[in-house]
């Protein structure tokens, strides 16, 4: 997809937070909630005006109002390009103080490309262990934005990440094994002899209980990977044992 530009035909007012513009989109697809680069600094497409009325995105090669936030306005000159700025080129600082202030979810980077990006730098050894960790925030925080089908979807992808960094970087830094245990068993509706029971009859059970049983077995291996990080007295460790054992039956 080609990245969005915007050529700037004039600048109609403009102070320290941001300003509107006159732009002419000539590249890609512009959307309010982009971020822009120009200069070497950022700026937010908060809103988009065409045609005499507001608008979520406008294409080449039209023109349109548009307001943006950030002092850069300003400085804006007529013939300038603005370029959107991808999700891999955020910095990671820059996302860890954007995340902060709770941003509303069509601003970008969206929750799912956000999510893929820093799954993947979390998972890059070429980094410093404590900026993989980092990214696994942001993974977390991305995570918790986007939107999914219920809570045990979530749940699944929250255990995918947390599970990680407790088993790469170990229990404290990478979080607390039990914790993540009890929020797995938290979102398991079904007892292990229960589960047992009906995954012994499974081809036979409506499509809606056959998924539930899928989406149980997705939460299990990630319990599974943190088991011995917990602690030796720990009741957790039957329960973990208990499901581990059921998930090779469960379709």
């Amino acid at each position: 997809m080609p990245i969005a530009e915007l050529q700037v035909y004039s600048v109609e007012e403009a102070d320290v937070s941001g300003g509107v513009c006159v732009v002419r989109v000539v590249g890609g697809t512009a959307r309010a909630g982009q971020v822009y680069t120009a200069g070497g600094l950022r700026l937010g497409l908060a809103r988009i005006e065409a045609w005499g009325a507001p608008r979520d995105f406008v294409d080449p090669p039209h023109a349109a109002r548009v307001h943006l936030t950030g002092p850069m306005v300003a400085l804006l000159s007529r013939g300038q390009v603005l370029t959107c700025v991808p999700p891999a080129g955020h910095a990671l600082d820059d996302l860890e103080t954007w995340l902060a202030t709770d941003p509303p979810l069509r601003e970008e980077p969206h929750p799912g490309p956000l999510r893929a990006l820093a799954v993947a730098r979390m998972h890059d050894e070429s980094l410093p262990d404590a900026v993989r960790l980092r990214w696994g925030r942001v993974a977390l925080a991305a995570v918790a934005r986007v939107e999914h089908r219920d809570a045990v979807e979530r749940g699944v992808e929250r255990a995918a990440v947390r599970g990680y960094l407790i088993e790469r970087f170990g229990p404290g830094p990478g979080g607390d094994p039990a914790e993540l245990c009890r929020e797995v068993l938290a979102l398991i509706d079904l007892t292990p002899a229960r589960a047992a029971a009906e995954a012994r009859v499974w081809r036979d059970l409506p499509r809606e209980r056959i998924l539930r049983l899928r989406r149980i077995k997705n939460l299990l291996p990630w319990m599974t990977l943190v088991r011995a990080h917990l602690a030796a007295d720990d009741p957790l460790r039957a329960a973990v044992d208990a499901w581990t054992a059921l998930a090779p039956r469960l379709p």
